[in-house]
């Protein structure tokens, strides 16, 4: 696909234009309203494809919990092995748009790995993930941001004390939750290991000194939007002495791990990444007990 209209797709998504804006730059790049209609399902994300792990895995036992936040109680999506046990968490931050069919299953993919994991939704703080992705779109950007921060901090503090938690606490996010990723490491004492898939970096880097626990950074080769800052960001994590890994995926886009994403998705740089995470957290929170 043009690599133009991917690019024109990302900047609606992320909030960067206005749907009517965005039509608008399709048409004239198709050709056509019909053939602009047509590419559509190419770029969007289609949760058909969400369930690799099936919600009724046998494996593995799933609910919604609330926990409490700052300014009352706030739900997310847990996934964990069947087998009762102590075992090492993985928080689950999701894009902008809200706790959705993708993110819940890449819960169960950690739980299926002997993880317990959480998925929280930090549009919870603001009334919960809308069914739609317009709807979830329009639901972040009216929702306070520090609330949303506050939630997943929180979500660290409630996982990290659960009574199957070890105490070791792994997180991972995309797009909007890769950047909560970072500030949480920021943040929180309660993360041990972090994981942020084309976040964008922190604007205040003032609180580099207080990262408790590694980083590994996964970053698009052409995501023009967050890329630019990625110099800044590596440059302070190095004059504060703190352990990261920077991975640049060349010639994929952002979202390019989320295999709902049509398009965008990149199978390889996926596979890579996601093998490269599980390495990470199973050096950094040991390894899990087997989920089978």
């Amino acid at each position: 696909m043009n690599q133009a209209i991917i690019e024109l797709y990302d900047n609606f998504t992320h909030g960067r234009m206005s749907r009517r804006a965005f039509m608008d730059g399709m048409t004239r790049l198709a050709g056509s309203t019909a053939a602009a209609t047509a590419m559509l399902p190419l770029l969007q994300c289609d949760y058909s494809k969400a369930e690799t792990i099936s919600a009724t895995d046998p494996r593995l036992a799933t609910e919604t919990v609330s926990y409490d936040w700052p300014k009352g109680k706030a739900t997310g999506y847990l996934a964990r092995p069947k087998a009762m046990g102590k075992r090492p968490v993985v928080i689950v931050i999701h894009q902008n748009r809200g706790l959705n069919p993708h993110i819940m299953d890449v819960a169960r993919r950690y739980a299926v790995e002997g993880y317990l994991a959480f998925a929280p939704d930090l549009l919870s703080v603001a009334g919960g993930t809308p069914a739609t992705d317009d709807g979830a779109r329009d639901a972040h950007a009216a929702a306070n941001k520090d609330d949303m921060l506050a939630a997943a901090i929180a979500a660290a503090a409630f996982v990290k004390t659960h009574a199957e938690s070890n105490g070791k606490v792994g997180s991972v996010g995309f797009c909007y939750g890769g950047g909560v990723i970072d500030q949480m490491a920021l943040n929180s004492q309660n993360v041990d290991a972090s994981v942020a898939y084309y976040g964008p970096v922190p604007a205040d880097k003032s609180k580099v000194a207080s990262i408790k626990g590694p980083l590994l950074l996964h970053y698009a080769g052409i995501d023009t939007f967050v890329n630019p800052g990625i110099p800044a960001w590596e440059e302070a994590l190095k004059a504060a002495g703190k352990k990261y890994t920077i991975h640049m995926y060349p010639n994929v886009n952002h979202s390019f791990s989320d295999d709902t994403a049509g398009a965008r998705f990149d199978k390889a740089a996926a596979d890579l990444a996601w093998t490269r995470t599980l390495a990470f957290f199973r050096e950094n929170l040991g390894a899990p007990p087997n989920a089978a």
